[in-house]
């Protein structure tokens, strides 16, 4: 007899909101339409819901046997884990020894290498969450290029167009994010398809 998984529910829907509302929340302040002092409120979010809520939402797609689903959730838990890390104790350091730039350009565009990757892996996956991962890569080089270009005083406080359209860009992708993750868990609710190309 086939043991059945004692999964009770889809994990994706619970990654996808905690990476779209982390990501939205930062994706105001990264466009300047909230201020940049505002930063704060996104570190408590990057910890809790955007990185442990995601971590756990990949480890529980692991035992669902779906690896696509694994990788990406649990690479965004780490990649905010790692941002409030960055910001807390990484970040004072690098601007005082002037490295701040070319230290957190590099760091968003590895980000940006590993999205390109994971897009390209995406093609068998709901059309949301394929403009996702679309979408996610270009805020990561935008950001990136925006970072590389400094000099920047400190990651909410910054005037470059650049990065303001890696703001927008992001909160593309959070709106992306949020949709796709309505889409699944309507699915779960009402036992169909409610909102277009968020579930197969």
């Amino acid at each position: 007899m086939r043991e059945e998984s004692w999964i009770p529910a889809n994990p994706a829907p619970l990654g996808l909101a905690g990476f779209g509302i982390t990501t939205l929340v930062l994706s105001l302040v990264n466009s300047n339409l909230v201020g940049g002092k505002s930063l704060t409120v996104v570190l408590g979010l990057a910890l809790a819901y955007g990185g442990l809520a995601q971590l756990l939402a990949g480890m529980w797609e692991f035992r669902t046997g779906n690896t696509f689903g694994a990788v990406a959730f649990a690479s965004y838990g780490a990649f905010w884990i790692s941002f409030y890390f960055l910001v807390t104790q990484d970040l004072p350091g690098l601007i005082k020894t002037g490295a701040a730039p070319s230290a957190v350009g590099a760091y968003l565009w590895a980000w940006a290498l590993i999205t390109g990757l994971l897009f390209l892996c995406s093609f068998k996956q709901p059309p949301a969450v394929i403009l996702v991962f679309l979408a996610l890569t270009v805020t990561f080089a935008l950001l990136g290029a925006g970072w590389s270009a400094g000099p920047l005083t400190e990651i909410g406080a910054n005037t470059q167009k650049t990065i303001h359209a890696g703001g927008y860009a992001g909160i593309v992708t959070a709106a992306l994010a949020l949709y796709a993750a309505a889409g699944g868990i309507m699915r779960h609710q009402y036992g169909r398809a409610v909102l277009p190309f968020t579930v197969k």
